[in-house]
């Protein structure tokens, strides 16, 4: 279990410090900004959409390990998803770091299930989901979400 642990933070910290798809995204038809004002993260989420699949994400901002790694493990896994893939990969994502008796395994969520240990210290779930709300307000068409 510690190798396992180890791994995972070595995802974390290559993802924080090189972050993959961390630019503005230029013809995005959607987009929204997100704010955790208990660490001080701030993230834009950029979406480019075509009949309903997400032809190219991307993020731009600042904040901690976790959220920026939570950030560009997204984008990875969206391009190329439907939305309605992308509804169920964000309830999934969540229950996954919010659900204390959640054990299971998420094969949907692939390389994410990185980021399933911070349910374990409640003040850093909001930087790991902070990306994902970001991205559901784009989607929704909504300028702007702040995590409280």
């Amino acid at each position: 279990m510690a190798d396992l642990r180890e791994l995972y933070q070595e995802v974390i910290f290559d993802h924080y410090k090189r972050p993959r798809n961390f630019h503005r995204l230029s013809g995005a038809d959607c987009f929204a900004e997100g704010h955790n004002p208990l660490c001080g993260d701030r993230i834009t989420v950029y979406l480019k959409t075509n009949d309903g699949v997400i032809e190219d994400v991307s993020f731009e901002g600042s904040g901690c390990a976790i959220s920026t790694a939570s950030a560009s493990l997204m984008t990875e896994v969206l391009k190329g998803r439907t939305l309605a893939d992308v509804e169920q990969l964000f309830a999934e994502f969540h229950a996954m770091v919010t659900d204390d008796a959640d054990t299971g395994s998420h094969p949907d969520l692939g390389k994410l299930e990185v980021l399933s240990g911070v349910r374990e210290f409640p003040a850093r779930v909001k930087c790991a989901t902070l990306a994902w709300h970001t991205l559901n307000a784009a989607l929704h068409q909504q300028a702007s979400v702040t995590t409280e």
